[in-house]
């Protein structure tokens, strides 16, 4: 397993009429910690691109429990739980900085393509190389 956490200060335009963080905007928020989860472990997108690579949402879902407000320090906690899979399914958890408290939860799937045509392939060795020091070998 591996982790990651980033801070992202929420900006004013990051919010709605009720002055909460819009729904669509933890979709955005995923993908920060997503890439920096990646770019930690050191394996950044371009990386995976210039290997020609992509690595395209295929699917999404998001729990919110609790809103977030303008100027809010949030800290999303970006998780992959398994390696050898033809999905790459990432976690997330959104805290706001210094609680415990979950406001909002989710995960993201994504599937490996060739850059070049576009359609799925395993993971590719860069990933699995870069990532497995971090998972338990069985």
């Amino acid at each position: 397993m591996i982790s990651c956490k980033t801070l992202i200060r929420v900006r004013y335009a990051d919010t709605d009429q009720m002055q909460f963080v819009y729904n669509g905007k933890y979709l955005e928020y995923f993908e920060v910690g997503r890439t920096e989860l990646l770019r930690t472990c050191g394996l950044p997108y371009s990386t995976v691109e210039q290997n020609g690579f992509q690595l395209p949402l295929i699917e999404a879902g998001i729990k919110y429990k609790i809103p977030a407000q303008y100027d809010d320090m949030l800290e999303v906690e970006a998780i992959v739980t398994t390696l050898y899979s033809p999905k790459v399914r990432i976690e997330y958890y959104v805290r706001k900085e210094g609680s415990n408290e979950v406001i909002a939860e989710g995960f993201t799937e994504h599937v490996f393509i060739n850059l070049n045509t576009k359609k799925a392939v395993r993971p590719p060795k860069i990933y699995i190389d870069t990532l497995s020091p971090y998972f338990d070998k069985k």
